[in-house]
């Protein structure tokens, strides 16, 4: 399986990746943000572009490519609905109609959220990038990600979200214990993510249940 992952330097990207490169039944991955990772590997090639935004030059060199793997995200915080819009769901729709024209029977996965589709702005702007992507690819998948316990090292891009671990990191495996549902590892999500693409999943909408059962060992 050859697959396509953006936002490999996030902390979910980061969780994917590693897992890829470990999984035999992976033979490539190509890497595609607005940097590089930093890693060399056999399987890895990278596509560093500075505009996400210039789909038009999406080509020939995405062919043959049996996954997707969308793990770019923002946070909604201080923005408004239309420029939380434009870096969720057009960014997103652009890329995939970019894909799906390119492969057409790729498997398409995508990191949203736990509570998508719900009355905040942000879930809203999810729930319509869900919908679009489950209409657009016959196999695509919405990975409905809550909390993220990081297993080897993974780290987030935002500040925010760095002094929110350090602080609960202590915590994490109470939370775990108390609320199994709600929580789950990066080496279970990075697993069950390339479980999905390769044998498919019972629900196109994955909620965290789903996914600790598809990464389980």
């Amino acid at each position: 399986m050859k697959v396509i992952l953006f936002g490999a330097t996030g902390m979910v990207g980061q969780s994917v990746l590693r897992e890829c490169l470990l999984d035999d039944g992976v033979e490539g991955v190509l890497a595609i943000g607005r940097s590089s990772t930093g890693l060399t590997h056999p399987k890895l090639r990278e596509l560093v572009r500075k505009d996400l935004f210039d789909f038009a030059t999406a080509g020939t060199d995405l062919r043959g490519y049996d996954a997707c793997f969308f793990c770019l995200g923002v946070s909604s915080a201080g923005m408004s609905e239309a420029d939380y819009t434009r870096v969720t769901f057009d960014l997103t729709l652009g890329w995939a109609k970019a894909l799906a024209r390119i492969n057409p029977a790729m498997t398409f996965l995508y990191v949203s959220g736990a509570g998508t589709g719900g009355k905040a702005m942000w879930a809203r702007v999810k729930g319509r990038t869900e919908e679009a992507l489950l209409a657009l690819f016959p196999s695509a998948y919405m990975v409905r990600l809550a909390l993220l316990i990081p297993t080897h090292g993974e780290v987030s891009k935002t500040r925010w979200t760095r002094i929110a671990y350090a602080v609960l990191r202590p915590l994490l495996p109470l939370l775990r214990a108390l609320a199994p549902g709600a929580v789950i590892s990066t080496e279970e999500l990075g697993r069950a993510m390339i479980r999905t693409a390769r044998k498919g999943a019972p629900k196109r909408v994955l909620e965290m249940r789903d996914l600790r059962a598809l990464g389980a060992k």
